[in-house]
C-alpha cells in the first residue's frame, strides 16, 4: 500500500512518529514553517511519497500517514520565509532529521550542499539519514536508587576497538561494553556509575574533513533521541541490553548530553535538523546592526534556547524517553550553564527547575558541567542540591600542590577537605562536587606527569588547540624515555594522585585508562582522534596499577572516617575533633604553618567514634620524618609500593613524593611498640627484608643538593 494522507487525521498530541492503529502519527513543532511535509523513502533511498501534514494546532504541524508502520524510513521538509539576516532559513530542498527521531538509518556526513543557502535545485536527501519508525516501547523503568560513590569516564569506540574480549563487529560499539570481562573489570576497580562521553548521532566539524579527521568524542550532536549509527549499528536496544546487564551487576550508567548546542554550528554550517524547522525558536539570537545573529555562548557557532517551552520540551521529554525506555540512571551535562541562560545564568532558571521537579528525572543522577564559554559562563557550586558538579578547581589545586607550585598546602587541605568554600551551603554535602584529576578533554594521568607542554599538532592545529595551562609537569625528559629513574618517578608521581584523589572528599571520577596507565603522547585535546590515539592500549595495560586502584577503592570503602559525606571543619562533635592538620613536627597546625609557602608536607588526622587514622601527604623528593601522637600505629596504605615505611619511636619516615595512611590501634602484649607490623591485610604486604632509605630522585632542572640542617628547600618537579 503506498503511503496516504489521512485527512484530519492526525493529532499534536506526541512529537516525533507514533505508530497508531491507522498508520503513522507525525508531529513537528515550528513557529514560523508555513508548510511542513514527511518524505517516505524506501529501502533503495528513493522518496517514494512527499505528504503535507494538514493539521496545525499551537504550532505544530500534525498530520496521520496510513500505508507505513514499524520500519518506515522518513525525513521531514519544510517552507517558509528565507531571510538569513533574520535567522530564516526555510528550504523545502533540504532534507531535515525529525528532532524526535529514535533511530536513524546512518552517520552524518558534512557537504558544501547542506549548507543554509537556498537552492530548491539541489535536493539535500542523498547525503541526509533518514529517521526510521521504531515499533514497541520498552517495558519503562525507573532509575537506580543509589547514590554514586566512583565514576568512571569512557568513550565507548575508544574504550572498545582494542579491547581484547570484544571482537568483530562488536568493537566500538555499546554492544561491546556487555561482554564479561569489560563488566568484571568495573566490578574489580569497584566503580559503581559509568558515564558514557555523548552517545547521541553527531557531525564532524566543518574543518576536519579536510584534515583526513573525524569527531571521537561526540560533542557535536544533531539529534536527541536517537543513538549515533556507529555506537548502536543494530537500534536502540543496544544501549537496553546494556543498563539492564549493569544493573543487574549494581552498576548505574549514565550519558554524557549536550543539550546547550548542536551540529548545525553558525550561519555558515550545515542545515540538518532545527535549523532548517524553525531556528528563531531552537537557537538563541542577538542583534547586532538590525541583524540577527546566532549567539555562541558555547564556542561551537550556536547556542540552544533553553528558555523557550518547545526547547524545554525537547529536552524533558528526551531525557525521560533514556530513563524510562533505554534504562539509563542519569547524565552528565555538557556546558550546563546554557541550559540556565535566560539569556544570562539563571540558578532558578525554569530549564533547571523542569528537571529538578520531574518526577523521574529528579530521582535520576544529575551531574552538571557548571560552565561554558559564554560571557558570566562559570558557575561552579551554583546547581542546587539536586545536582553534582564537576569541581576543576579540586583538579587544578591537586595537580599545583603535588607539581610544586609554592603556597598550595591550604588549597590541599580544603580540596581534600571537600571544597566546602563552594558547596558548604544550602544543605549541600561533599558530594556535591565530582572530583577529578583528569578527564577527556587534557591530558591523561600519565601524560600529566610526562609532559610538561601539550603535543596536539597530531590535530591539525599547530597546536594552538587544546588547554595551555595543564599544571603539569615531566619528572625529568618530555614524553616517553628509557631513563629508569624517571619512569619510576612518573610511576611514583601517578599512584600518590590517585590516593589524594580517592582519599578526599567529595566524589572520585576516573577517565577510561587512567587506572592502567593509559597515553595520548602528550595530545590534550584528542576530539579528532579516532584511531590509536584514544583507542586504549590493553595490550600494555599496567595490571599492578590497577590492582592498586581496586585495593585504593577497596580501602576508602572500609574505613567511614574517610568517606563520611561532611565537611571536615576541625570542630568537635559528640567530643571528637573531626580533623587535625597536622605538621611533620607532630603539631598541630598553627597560622604560620598555613602561610608557610615552602610547607610541602601535610597530616590529616580523622577520628570518629570507632576509628582513628593519619593520611600523610609528602610531595618532596627526599624522605620526611614525621612525628606521631601518642599511639600505636601500623601502615594502612602506602601509595609508593616500592618503598617502605619504617615506624619507631613516634615517628614515621614518609617516603618521597607519597602518600602514606596510618592506622591507630592496641598495642599487641606480645609484640613490643617500636616494632609493630608494617601492614594490615588490605593492603598487599611490604617486603619484610628492611630497605634503605630512598635517595631523592632527579627531577626537571633540578639535582640532589646538600641539604642543611633539618629543613630542606622546596622542591618543584617542573622547572
Amino acid at each position: 500500500m503506498k503511503p496516504v494522507l489521512v485527512p484530519g487525521g492526525g493529532s499534536p498530541e506526541k512529537l516525533g512518529a507514533t505508530i497508531t492503529a491507522e498508520g503513522v502519527n507525525f508531529a513537528v513543532y515550528s513557529e514560523t514553517a508555513s508548510a511542513i511535509w514527511v518524505s517516505i523513502y524506501d529501502e533503495l533511498d528513493t522518496e517514494i511519497a512527499r505528504i503535507e501534514l494538514d493539521g496545525h494546532d499551537d504550532h505544530i504541524h500534525h498530520g496521520l500517514v496510513a500505508g507505513i508502520g514499524a520500519g518506515a524510513r522518513y525525513g521531514l521538509r519544510a517552507d517558509g520565509r528565507y531571510d538569513p539576516d533574520q535567522g530564516y532559513f526555510f528550504d523545502p530542498a533540504k532534507l531535515l532529521v525529525d528532532p524526535y527521531a529514535k533511530r536513524i538509518d546512518r552517520t552524518f556526513v558534512r557537504s558544501p550542499r547542506l549548507r543554509l543557502h537556498r537552492d530548491e535545485a539541489v535536493d539535500t536527501a542523498p547525503l541526509v539519514p533518514k529517521a526510521i519508525v521504531v515499533g514497541a516501547s520498552n517495558k519503562a523503568v525507573m532509575p537506580r536508587r543509589r547514590s554514586p560513590q566512583f565514576f568512571y569516564e569512557l568513550n565507548v569506540r575508544g574504550y572498545t576497538m582494542r579491547h581484547p574480549s570484544v571482537q568483530g563487529p562488536l568493537r566500538g560499539t555499546i554492544a561491546g561494553l556487555t561482554t564479561k570481562r569489560v563488566i568484571d573489570h568495573f566490578k574489580y576497580l569497584g566503580v559503581d556509575t559509568v558515564q558514557l562521553m555523548p552517545t547521541a548521532a553527531w557531525i564532524d566539524e566543518g574543518h576536519l574533513p579536510a584534515l583526513g579527521l573525524t569527531n571521537a568524542w561526540g560533542y557535536n550532536p544533531v539529534t536527541y533521541f536517537a543513538l549515533d549509527p556507529r555506537l548502536a549499528p543494530r537500534g536502540p536496544q543496544e544501549l537496553r541490553t546494556m543498563t539492564d546487564m549493569y544493573r543487574k551487576a549494581g552498576i548505574s550508567v549514565i550519558l554524557d548530553v549536550v543539550y546547550n548546542h548542536t551540529g548545525e554550528g553558525d550561519a555558515n554550517g550545515p542545515m540538518l535538523s532545527m535549523m532548517g524547522l524553525d531556528a528563531r525558536t531552537y537557537y538563541r539570537f542577538v542583534e547586532v546592526d538590525g541583524k540577527q545573529v546566532l549567539v555562541n555562548d558555547t564556542g561551537t557557532g550556536n547556542t540552544l534556547r533553553g528558555d523557550h517551552p518547545a526547547v524545554q520540551r525537547l529536552v524533558i521529554e528526551s531525557l525521560r524517553y533514556f530513563v524510562e525506555e533505554m534504562g539509563v540512571s542519569g547524565f552528565r551535562f555538557d556546558l550546563a550553564t546554557v541550559l540556565g541562560r535566560e539569556p544570562g545564568f539563571n540558578p532558578d532558571a525554569q530549564m533547571l527547575q523542569m528537571i529538578k521537579s520531574d518526577p523521574v528525572l529528579s530521582k535520576s543522577i544529575l551531574v552538571a558541567e557548571p560552565w561554558d564559554p559564554g560571557p558570566g559562563g562559570y558557575q561552579l557550586g551554583r546547581f542546587g542540591k539536586e545536582f553534582h558538579e564537576h569541581n576543576d578547581t579540586f583538579r587544578d589545586d591537586i595537580r599545583s600542590f603535588w607539581k610544586g607550585d609554592q603556597g598550595k598546602i591550604g588549597a590541599l587541605a580544603g580540596k581534600v577537605a571537600g571544597s566546602a568554600e563552594i558547596f558548604n551551603f544550602a544543605g549541600r554535602k561533599p558530594s556535591a562536587g565530582v572530583n577529578m584529576l583528569a578527564v577527556h578533554d587534557g591530558f591523561t594521568l600519565v601524560d600529566l606527569v610526562s609532559y610538561l607542554d601539550k603535543h596536539n599538532e597530531a590535530n591539525g592545529e599547530q597546536n594552538r588547540d587544546g588547554h595551555n595551562n595543564n599544571y603539569s609537569w615531566n619528572c625529568g625528559a618530555e614524553g616517553p624515555t628509557d631513563d629508569a629513574g624517571i619512569n619510576a618517578a612518573r610511576r611514583r608521581d601517578v599512584r600518590a594522585l590517585l590516593a589524594t584523589l580517592l582519599l578526599s572528599r567529595g566524589l572520585p571520577l576516573i577517565q577510561q585508562g587512567d587506572e592502567f596507565g593509559r597515553t595520548q603522547n602528550g595530545n590534550n585535546n584528542a576530539y579528532a582522534q579516532d584511531n590509536e590515539i584514544t583507542w586504549l592500549d590493553w595490550e600494555k595495560a599496567d595490571g599492578a596499577l590497577v590492582d592498586y586502584v581496586s585495593a585504593l577503592n577497596d580501602f576508602r570503602r572500609l574505613h567511614p572516617a574517610i568517606t563520611h559525606d561532611h565537611f571536615l571543619t576541625g570542630q568537635a562533635r559528640h567530643g571528637i575533633r573531626d580533623v587535625i592538620w597536622l605538621h611533620p613536627d607532630g603539631r598541630e597546625m598553627n597560622e604560620g604553618d598555613w602561610n608557610d609557602s615552602h610547607a610541602s608536607v601535610l597530616g590529616m588526622r580523622l577520628q570518629t567514634a570507632d576509628e582513628d587514622l593519619i593520611v600523610w601527604f609528602n610531595r618532596r623528593i627526599d624522605p620526611v620524618l614525621a612525628r606521631l601522637p601518642e599511639g600505636y600505629w601500623t601502615v594502612g596504605l602506602l601509595s609508593d609500593d616500592q618503598a617502605v615505611l619504617p615506624l619507631a619511636d613516634g615517628a614515621a619516615t614518609l617516603p618521597p613524593r607519597s602518600v602514606v595512611v596510618l592506622l591507630k590501634g592496641q598495642i599487641p602484649p606480645s609484640q613490643p611498640q617500636e616494632t609493630p607490623p608494617q601492614q594490615p591485610q588490605e593492603v598487599p604486604p611490604q617486603p619484610e627484608t628492611p630497605q634503605p632509605a630512598p635517595q631523592p630522585d632527579t627531577v626537571p632542572g633540578e639535582q640532589p643538593q646538600e641539604l642543611p640542617g633539618n629543613e630542606p628547600p622546596e622542591e618543584t618537579p617542573t622547572e
